[in-house]
């Protein structure tokens, strides 16, 4: 099982790339189980043509542990197997205390023995790496951490402060740096930029994304572009992405 966590800050696109990317997966034939690690909950939505998710935290809310692994998980286009850790009501606790639970549950109920996915894809909110937001690097849950970013001073601020994250707990044998995923919005020196946060940590550009109208088209129609597109431009760039973060994975765990 190949476990992948991936950061960026908000709005950078990480659950658009995530959520095709997995879809990209499933259609070598991979089983795919994507975890939303954000509050807001909509990582996997588009998967689901909009249809909400239980979330981990407000079942144990609600129920303490008297809930099954059925309650917490829902299939999404492709087979993606769809979990939303979700959050608390805002103001009112710990962001990171529904990741924390998510994770917890998902062990504590056998998901990954029942489900047996070949791939397990964690989507994490990135404007903070402290507390629950890190649970996904920790060890036994992700063994590789993808960043993506654009070339925007907040998006590289926010991947600067996430690999600097993982190169700390990497010493603790937490999971380690896959590379950064450059998702363009076209801005003065991008490629430059990002090439130069990659040099400042030792690590590589995986892939990169064009900014594509058809990513929002299909979104607006609840779905993923793989689904609304599969034949454009676009849907090769994230079927070439899935194969080149695969590839990575793969050449790591043969380390």
């Amino acid at each position: 099982m190949i476990k992948i966590a991936v950061y960026g800050k908000g709005g950078i696109g990480k659950s658009t790339t995530v959520s095709n990317v997995a879809a990209a997966f499933a259609e070598q034939g991979l089983k795919v189980m994507q975890i939303g690690c954000d509050p807001k909950a909509d990582s996997t939505l588009q998967l689901r043509h909009g249809e909400e998710v239980p979330t981990v935290l407000d079942l144990y809310n609600q129920k303490k542990n008297n809930f099954q692994l059925e309650d917490m998980v829902r299939i999404g286009y492709n087979g993606v197997i769809c979990v939303e850790a979700g959050g608390p009501t805002p103001g009112l606790g710990c962001a990171g205390r529904g990741i924390i639970t998510a994770l917890e549950k998902l062990k504590e109920k056998g998901a990954y023995e029942t489900y047996q996915p070949d791939i397990v894809l964690y989507d994490v909110l990135g404007d903070v790496v402290c507390g629950g937001f890190s649970m996904p690097m920790r060890k036994g849950y992700a063994d590789q951490v993808f960043i993506i970013t654009s070339g925007e001073n907040m998006a590289i601020h926010a991947a600067a402060n996430i690999a600097m994250a993982v190169t700390n707990f990497k010493k603790r044998g937490y999971a380690s740096l896959g590379g950064l995923i450059l998702n363009r919005r076209n801005v003065n020196r991008e490629d430059e930029k990002v090439q130069e946060l990659a040099q400042d940590f030792d690590t590589k550009i995986v892939g990169t994304l064009s900014h594509s109208e058809q990513v929002t088209m299909a979104e607006e129609q609840g779905k993923i572009l793989l689904e609304c597109y599969p034949d454009s431009a676009m849907a090769e760039e994230y079927r070439l992405l899935a194969k080149q973060i695969l590839a990575i994975c793969q050449e790591e765990n043969e380390c």
